[in-house]
């Protein structure tokens, strides 16, 4: 998702479906909201940077979601709604936005939000000097102005249909940043916000404290405390979760089909699931000349069993992906071009690019050179290791010699995938409900530390993602992400791996969680514990 994901790409929203698994615990007398307790939960890598304009990973996503807001987000029904904007109006040519700001809202160092925060996050964003994943949505604005303290305005030349939504964006303090460098800015280790959390402390390697701001401007949250611990293995969170020492975390298909149904674990916790919003895959460098044609990458999809991977590694908890939408969304296409398993066919298609085995030892080749290359992946995450010890068995199956390469998050991210020091990686998006993709798959995306890091590069993709972005009819909007998806399914710039099922579980103390089509922790704020369960006083 990647975890390194576009959260817009700011944030993971895994929705749709949702079904919870076990019976909530009924209400008495004394079961009533109580402030108070901790949360813990685990991350498998620490955060990049607590600068959202700096980060897109979403161990950093996971905890600026509770330090930052946005002027709007969506809602359980994901439905956009406001944040640090009460309200606003659309001009008929649907060309303007004018935001009317909260009133009150502060600062964790007690600084008062107005407009000008927003008027400098959107410059931040737009500055050639900031290193930034994000600013494309923000080029988009041909003037932002701050008329008063409680009103933002921006004006489109064109009509941009994610205009709304890009405002879901984390606004930044001016009073902190103005003037500074922020690449070296100390907010990247101790962030001010306006959000429900503040930051606490972090011990590099081991965790990372969030407290429950009391002049959060919707109402305190009623959870004090919640400790991140960089905990980078998924077994090792398992036996911390059951022993008591996290009370929160996505299990592993195994986990929840097998190791979950006892008495025992039901009695301390209570299990979701449903299907994410987010897809797995295998992501070829397309700068490395292995990968040129396109016949070689389909032949690689040919090559893997999509079915024997969802039905070995997520025992049947998930779907085959065969692009970057999931099958229950407007968006989606189900009539474009499928891979299914087929080693002849793959086999075919290599010799047709020019590889075959011409000295028989069981490996292709082309001039001479054999066909070897090492997929790489994240440290902490079984399900993308497994996947690849598969794919590894399977490839070989036709002639090709794949090494497999697990790697620390933070060293994966610096320096592999950043500066595109990879042949093909193993990694996921998560994603929103609205379906532009500009900034992972555009031509102009494949810079450093920008989301196209295979380096794809399509003329008429780059024509549907614009038009796509252009137009607010479903209709004709879908009409474009169509033939998007369409060109994306024939060249397999990525072979869509799965779609996997979120499995979240949590302590059975907190309550107040209701499942939705945003999933659970839309609402997490209004999670309680009643007093008389509390496990944690300080």
């Amino acid at each position: 998702m990647h975890r390194f994901m576009v959260i817009f790409i700011m944030g993971t929203l895994c929705i749709a479906g949702c079904d919870r698994q076990s019976v909530p615990v009924q209400r008495t007398v004394e079961d009533k909201p109580a402030f108070g307790d901790t949360f813990i939960e685990a991350s498998i890598g620490e955060p990049s940077n607590l600068l959202p304009v700096l980060s897109s990973d979403s161990a950093s996503a996971d905890i600026n979601g509770l330090i930052y807001n946005g002027l709007v987000r969506y809602d359980k029904e994901l439905k956009i709604e406001g944040d640090l904007a009460e309200s606003w109006e659309i001009s008929a040519d649907q060309r303007t936005i004018t935001f009317h700001l909260r009133k009150g809202v502060l600062w964790h160092d007690g600084t008062p939000f107005t407009s000008a925060d927003v008027l400098f996050t959107y410059r931040m964003f737009i500055d050639p000097a900031t290193p930034t994943a994000y600013a494309e949505r923000y080029r988009q604005v041909t003037r932002a102005e701050a008329p008063d303290p409680g009103t933002f305005r921006v004006s489109y030349d064109q009509p941009y249909a994610p205009a709304l939504i890009s405002w879901g964006v984390a606004i930044h303090p001016q009073h902190l940043l103005e003037g500074q460098d922020i690449t070296t800015s100390r907010l990247s280790r101790a962030p001010i916000g306006t959000g429900p959390y503040r930051f606490k402390e972090w011990v590099s390697g081991e965790k990372l404290v969030l407290e429950a701001n009391p002049d959060y401007f919707e109402k305190p949250p009623y959870i004090k405390r919640i400790v991140y611990r960089l905990i980078p293995d998924l077994s090792t969170q398992f036996l911390e979760l059951q022993s008591g020492g996290l009370d929160f975390m996505g299990l592993t298909p195994m986990q929840y089909q097998t190791q979950t149904d006892t008495p025992a674990f039901s009695r301390n916790f209570n299990k979701f699931r449903y299907l994410s919003f987010g897809y797995t895959y295998l992501g070829y460098n397309l700068r490395n000349p292995l990968f040129e044609d396109k016949r070689v990458r389909q032949a690689l999809s040919h090559a893997i069993n999509k079915d024997e991977i969802v039905d070995g590694v997520l025992l049947g908890l998930g779907r085959p992906a065969t692009g970057p939408y999931k099958p229950d969304s407007w968006v989606y296409n189900d009539r474009v071009k499928h891979y299914p398993y087929d080693p002849v066919v793959a086999r075919k298609l290599l010799a047709e690019a020019g590889w075959t085995d011409t000295d028989s030892d069981g490996i292709v080749d082309h001039d001479g050179k054999p066909f070897t290359f090492t997929i790489v992946t994240n440290q902490g995450n079984d399900l993308r290791v497994k996947t690849g010890e598969i794919i590894q068995r399977r490839f070989r199956e036709i002639g090709v010699d794949v090494k497999l390469r697990v790697i620390e998050w933070a060293s994966f991210l610096q320096e592999f995938i950043n500066p595109g020091n990879f042949d093909a990686t193993i990694l996921g998006w998560s994603g929103t409900p609205e379906p532009d993709q500009y900034n992972i798959w555009h031509s102009s995306k494949t810079g450093p530390r920008e989301l196209n890091f295979i380096g794809f590069k399509n003329d008429d993709v780059d024509d549907m993602l614009e038009k796509g972005r252009r137009t607010f009819d479903l209709v004709e909007r879908k009409k474009y992400y169509d033939r998007f998806q369409e060109i994306l399914a024939e060249e397999q710039p990525y072979t869509f791996l799965y779609i996997p099922e979120a499995l979240p579980v949590v302590a059975k103390r907190f309550r107040g969680i209701n499942a939705a089509p945003a999933g659970i922790r839309y609402n997490f704020i209004h999670w309680y514990v009643p007093a008389a369960e509390q496990k944690y006083s300080r």
